[in-house]
């Protein structure tokens, strides 16, 4: 009887483990839980020549499908930036959009990463790709990640090898109005 149980509690923790999703199913499920909503982020790496200090700083998750989450994020009156996260291959995606206020895109736009491998349920990496290398060379040591859990959302940037660094927080406990659609996304 006691290898009987033995067994079945050995395939039961087989199962239930078998069961469990990867991190990146469990962050994007999180994520996804936010769209349509808009919440207020604080700059975590403040300095006197930062063009984001002492602005408004807002995030809203306003497309989301099964494999794609599109996040304006919106500097003062600056709407050029959209983050796009798509699945690839079984891992994550991280694109930044950027536009003019006419919609047109920027000359340096879709640049970012994708994830090396699963990663975490509450945090992602996304060291910068060859388009990315191409596009920007001294960004090719780029390395972004963003956190997500029911409190906030941080999105962070590290130049390996150099001081840049960057994070903005965003408190997900509060929804705040979303100052539109990002330029070009109308």
């Amino acid at each position: 009887m006691k290898k009987i149980l033995t067994f079945i509690f050995v395939l039961s923790s087989f199962y239930s483990m078998a069961q469990e999703k990867p991190g990146n199913e469990e962050f994007w499920e999180t994520l996804k839980k936010h769209c349509g909503k808009a919440y207020a982020g604080e700059l975590m790496t403040p300095s006197e020549n930062d063009p984001f200090s002492g602005k408004a700083l807002i995030m809203h998750v306003v497309d989301c499908g099964d494999d794609f989450i599109h996040i304006p994020f919106f500097v003062g009156d600056d709407k050029s930036r959209t983050w796009v996260l798509t699945k690839e291959n079984g891992l994550i995606k991280l694109k930044h959009d950027h536009r003019h206020e006419d919609g047109s895109e920027d000359k340096v736009t879709q640049y970012g990463g994708i994830t090396s491998n699963t990663g975490m349920a509450k945090i992602q990496f996304f060291p910068a790709d060859q388009e990315t290398t191409d596009l920007i060379p001294y960004a090719a040591n780029n390395v972004w990640w963003i956190t997500v859990d029911e409190e906030s959302f941080t999105y962070n940037l590290r130049r390996i090898g150099s001081d840049r660094y960057f994070s903005v927080k965003f408190d997900l406990s509060k929804e705040v109005d979303s100052p539109g659609p990002a330029w070009g996304w109308e």
